[in-house]
């Protein structure tokens, strides 16, 4: 029997429904860590190191010349690679960075925005089955690009590479600390970390939940839940396809591959080259479970049916391979069209960044991006006569509001 389930709509309502990440006892698990982290500070934060990461620290912040060292130690491939992927990444948030503009219609107002950045921001970088650099570069470089003063990285177990690519962007403040207690010591600020402004980046369940308790003390990003990818495909090389959902069901025993295709026998030759695949992939143990868990092909009666059940999973990855479909999409974290453009490349290089919406939050938002760490603040300027133009639309708005000190704010400049 294959791993990759083949299903008809009717039968995978509930994959496509799809169940809603329980946080509730993981926010009672946290809890008491956030309130631990914001009386003690770096305390608490030693104390969690080594209860739950084994680590014995005699504080939490990494030295400048650990990271310098760490620079001399990753190979050049990897220094190459990462140097293409932030120019690349770099290139793409300047191109979604919000502008400076200004409008002056004839009737004397004086009306624009500026653009300011936040003062600091926090990115948490997962260190656990897969230490993420790329991470790094997708949460940094958009807060370098908008301009923020203040960058700080938390990591538990930071390797090399992390280390290595923190000092290639040029960071100074990289903390070894996770889960809860590292958005905590964010949000609250400790002896040695620095409150932030904006905390972003993924993570386990105790940091999404923490991430939600704290919202409103601090700015977050989303709270993310296990990845995923939809992929719509009438033909298409099972090769292709296969190594895309595999690629996906690696991450995580919770991730989740989802083919929307009309082709029974696609979804057959996809199922069978998932099997051959999981053969010999080092990471075969989690991705074979979310393949069978959380996976599968589903057979639909129209392109039309597979796109609007694509919206309404508002996938956190999204596989097209007819761009013509584009203008159907409606909720997506991010899209990748045509058979050569793989998940895998947004991930790592291609420029787009990689933090993206899941479990449907693509209905609200896109991913992170340079515009996440900037304000974008009105201005406008009235010239007398334009005052007095709209002079009678705000006085009798005012009053029908019962605020007549708002209309006599500007009677009383008319004179």
């Amino acid at each position: 029997m294959a791993t990759l389930r083949i299903l008809d709509v009717a039968d995978a309502q509930q994959l496509i429904d799809r169940p809603k990440t329980r946080l509730a006892e993981a926010e009672r698990v946290v809890a008491p860590i956030l309130e631990d982290v914001r009386k003690r500070g770096d305390a608490a934060l030693i104390d969690y190191a080594r209860r739950f990461d084994g680590v014995e620290l005699t504080q939490v912040r990494v030295e400048e010349n650990d990271l310098e060292s760490a620079l001399g130690r990753v190979s050049v491939e990897f220094l190459r690679a990462l140097e293409v992927a932030a120019r690349n990444i770099r290139e793409f948030a300047k191109f979604q960075m919000p502008q400076e503009k200004w409008m002056e219609p004839a009737d004397g107002r004086r009306l624009g925005q500026i653009v300011r950045p936040l003062e600091s921001m926090g990115a948490y970088i997962p260190a656990g089955r897969y230490p993420l650099p790329s991470t790094l570069l997708m949460t940094l470089i958009p807060a370098q690009v908008a301009g923020v003063k203040t960058i700080c990285v938390a990591s538990p177990h930071p390797s090399v590479e992390i280390l290595g690519a923190a000092s290639r962007l040029g960071v100074r403040r990289l903390f070894r600390m996770g889960g809860a207690q590292a958005i905590a010591a964010f949000a609250f600020g400790t002896e040695s970390v620095p409150r932030v402004d904006r905390i972003v980046g993924p993570g386990n369940i105790y940091v999404a939940a923490a991430k939600k308790l704290l919202a409103g003390e601090v700015g977050i990003d989303f709270v993310a839940g296990p990845t995923e990818i939809v992929i719509i495909a009438e033909d298409g090389n099972p090769a292709w396809i296969a190594a895309d959902m595999l690629a996906q069901a690696e991450h995580d025993t919770e991730a989740s591959a989802i083919l929307l295709t009309t082709s029974r026998t696609l979804a057959e030759r996809v199922a069978l080259e998932v099997d051959r695949r999981l053969e010999g992939l080092p990471t075969a143990t989690v991705a074979r479970e979310s393949i069978g868990a959380n996976s599968a092909a589903v057979v639909v009666s129209s392109i039309a049916e597979a796109v609007d059940l694509s919206n309404r999973l508002a996938p956190e990855h999204l596989a097209i391979h007819d761009e013509r479909l584009l203008n159907g999409i409606q909720h997506a974290g991010s899209v990748f069209i045509g058979a050569t453009s793989p998940e895998a490349a947004g991930d790592y290089a291609s420029g787009p960044n990689h933090c993206l919406p899941t479990s449907g939050v693509a209905r609200l938002r896109g991913g992170l991006s340079a515009a996440d760490f900037v304000k974008v603040i009105s201005v406008q300027e009235l010239t007398a006569e334009a005052l007095a133009c709209l002079a009678p639309a705000i006085t009798t708005l005012a009053r029908a509001e019962g605020l007549e000190a708002h209309a006599r704010s500007v009677e009383v400049r008319l004179g």
